[in-house]
C-alpha cells in the first residue's frame, strides 16, 4: 500500500537533502560563486525577463549538482570498487553540472554584454 502524501514530511526530506548538499565541497564552491552573482543581478540595468533568466540558470547549477550528488550516492551504495558502468554514470552526472555551468556562463555573458553595450551587434 502506497503511503499518503504529506507535504510537511516531504518538505523535511527535501530540507535534509539540502543539509547534506551543504557538506559537499563542490556545492559549497558553487554557492560561493552563485550567491554574489545573485546579489549582483539585482543591481544590473536589465529587465524582469533577463533578471529571471540570470537567476534561473544559477539555480539550474544547484539542481544539476543535487542530481549529480544523488547519482554518486546511489552508485556508491551499489559498489565502492572501480567499475566501468559506475564510472560512466558518475562522469555523465558530472557532465550535467559542467553543461549547466557552461549555460549559466553563456547566458550571463550575453546579458551583461547586451546590458552594457560592450559589443555592438
Amino acid at each position: 500500500m502506497k503511503p499518503k502524501y504529506n507535504f510537511f514530511k516531504n518538505t523535511s526530506y527535501a530540507l535534509k537533502g539540502i543539509q547534506f548538499l551543504f557538506k559537499e565541497t563542490a556545492f559549497k564552491i558553487e554557492l560561493c560563486i552563485i550567491i554574489p552573482c545573485l546579489i549582483l543581478s539585482f543591481f544590473l540595468p536589465i529587465g524582469l525577463i533577463e533578471h529571471l533568466l540570470l537567476i534561473g540558470v544559477l539555480f539550474l547549477i544547484l539542481i544539476a549538482e543535487a542530481i549529480n550528488t544523488s547519482i554518486e550516492a546511489c552508485v556508491n551504495l551499489v559498489t565502492m570498487k572501480w567499475n566501468k558502468q559506475a564510472k560512466i554514470a558518475k562522469d555523465c552526472a558530472s557532465s550535467a553540472v559542467f553543461f549547466s555551468i557552461l549555460l549559466a556562463t553563456t547566458v550571463w555573458l550575453a546579458i551583461l554584454i547586451n546590458a552594457f553595450k560592450i559589443i555592438q551587434l
